[in-house]
């Protein structure tokens, strides 16, 4: 999820790369906010949940036969 704070930035990237005014020096800001994004996700999708085994399709049926 994008904070609001780092979508405003981005469109003002966008605009400014649209216009050909975007420097050097905001290119480089907007590439690390934008990494820093992607590895705190990757980073997030490789914690361990907090799951049991999983459970076989017949003790699945059987938890349903018992409801």
């Amino acid at each position: 999820m994008i904070s609001p704070e780092l979508q405003s930035r981005v469109q003002v990237w966008r605009q400014k790369a649209n216009a050909g005014t975007l420097s050097i020096d905001e290119m480089r800001e907007a590439i690390a906010a934008l990494r820093g994004g992607r590895l705190a996700a990757a980073n997030t999708a490789k914690t361990p949940r907090a799951k049991g085994p999983a459970k076989s399709a017949d003790d699945l049926l059987t938890e349903l036969e018992g409801l």
